[in-house]
């Protein structure tokens, strides 16, 4: 291999190698912002919850089931009104 090969090599090496470093530098410190912004707003949810939609004895956790239970059933129920209404509307449109 020559010398001119070999020093390009080398050089390409240490190209990838500071760029690889750069990006998991970059990619590290998003990251952890990304896990700060995530679990603050975990903890202003909870106290929100804790604060203004839970039951007498309920948990934060109890609360969050129990609101996207009624938060499914409520869907459910205004797909199928939905539902009816489109036939009801299909069914006089004549």
């Amino acid at each position: 291999m020559s010398v001119l090969k070999e020093t390009n090599e080398k050089i390409a090496n240490g190209v990838v190698g500071g760029y690889k470093k750069i990006e998991n530098g970059v990619v590290g410190g998003y990251k952890k912002i990304e896990n700060g912004v995530v679990e603050g707003y975990k903890k202003i949810e909870n106290k929100f919850v804790d604060a203004f939609l839970t039951r007498e004895g309920e948990t934060v956790e109890d609360a969050k089931k129990r609101l996207s239970t009624e938060s499914a059933a409520r869907m459910e129920s205004a797909k199928e009104a939905a539902e009816k209404h489109r036939y009801n509307a299909a069914q006089h449109k004549d």
